[in-house]
């Protein structure tokens, strides 16, 4: 199997937590050749043998080997890093929130059509278990038609907003935490027909956006996004209501947990809920009789993200995160912040 060079730009949390981990698992696809860094005396994250460390961005935009770059930077910083990576030449890989506007991503995305490149969102959060698992009981049947489905994506982090002083939309909570929900559920149902936003400034203007509640409506079907710094506890990560039954998964993914107590996918248990994190289906079958079950959780995965990137850029195969996908997501967050300040 060819392998892939690639590299990165920025070298703290992002790339270290949420992609060395999953594409070092994969060293019959990918080779991690350079990581650029702005400081290259910092040293929080352990050094990788076999990676070249270097502080000149050249580095990466003129070795002619590496084929994908990915900007893992902070996210004011994406707009200039992917036409710059693009400009030299390279496919790009983005973190999210990809950008600021839908302008912004769509000027890049122009930019590498007339390259001949591929640029995409990195939306792993696609891969995280309760997300597929809700696919499975929904695909099931069980449930018959869907009615309502509630995310929930709450902290109890009220110390963070309290820091905070200043407005910046690309920094929100709503720009930085709705890029996963929101993705998912367009990556599911697609494009919304109608949308209503709540998204607030708990403590006041001129403070960080610390609060969301936005329902995405699909003809009868309501899915309600929702998230808090202030909730003590947490609401369910996904209730699904349908005319047959009810799912309820209460329990958040466990890979980045698992990530950020250093504990690795190499592990086989790695992300995996144990059957105090299942989910439960409530249904009346056919016959009218009701049942009342736990629902295995699926296995949560972000690489799989790279190894759809693989075949992309390898086999020609269709970019998972889909350039429509990515505008679509960043009108909508744009429509939902324009009135803070």
């Amino acid at each position: 199997m060819k392998q892939l060079v690639i590299a990165y730009i920025a070298n703290g949390k992002s790339t270290n937590r949420y992609h060395l981990p999953f594409v070092l698992q994969r060293k019959e696809k990918f080779i991690v050749k350079k990581i650029f860094a702005r400081h290259l005396d910092k040293k929080e994250w352990p050094r990788i043998d076999g990676i070249t460390y270097t502080d000149n961005i050249h580095d990466l935009y003129d070795d002619p080997e590496i084929n994908t770059i990915i900007v893992s930077t902070a996210s004011q910083f994406h707009y200039d890093y992917v036409k710059a990576v693009l400009n030299a030449g390279k496919n790009c890989i983005c973190e999210k929130p990809f950008m600021e506007t839908e302008t912004q991503a769509k000027e890049c995305f122009d930019l590498a059509h007339a390259k001949g490149l591929t640029l995409a969102c990195y939306q792993n959060r696609r891969f995280d278990s309760d997300f597929l698992t809700v696919q499975k009981v929904i695909e099931s049947g069980k449930l018959g038609d869907l009615l309502e489905i509630e995310m929930g994506f709450d902290y109890y982090r009220p110390e963070t907003p309290a820091s905070i002083h200043s407005f910046s939309k690309i920094n929100s909570y709503w720009y930085g935490h709705a890029c996963h929900t929101l993705d998912q559920i367009i990556s599911y149902f697609g494009k919304p027909d109608y949308v209503h936003y709540d998204v607030r400034q708990i403590l006041g203007k001129g403070r960080m956006n610390d609060y969301f509640d936005v329902d995405l409506y699909y003809g009868n079907l309501k899915i309600s996004d929702r998230s808090s710094y202030f909730r003590v506890k947490e609401r369910p990560s996904f209730t699904v209501y349908g005319k047959k039954g009810c799912f309820i998964k209460q329990t958040k993914d466990l890979q980045e947990r698992d990530l950020k107590h250093f504990y690795m996918p190499d592990h086989a248990d790695f992300g995996v809920d144990t059957p105090n994190e299942y989910g439960t289906l409530s249904y009346y079958d056919a016959a009218g009789i009701y049942h009342e079950e736990k629902v295995v959780s699926e296995k949560g995965d972000y690489g799989r993200y790279y190894d759809a990137w693989y075949e992309t850029i390898m086999h020609g195969a269709q970019p998972l995160v889909k350039e429509e996908q990515t505008l679509l997501q960043l009108h909508l967050l744009e429509e939902g912040i324009k009135d803070l300040k």
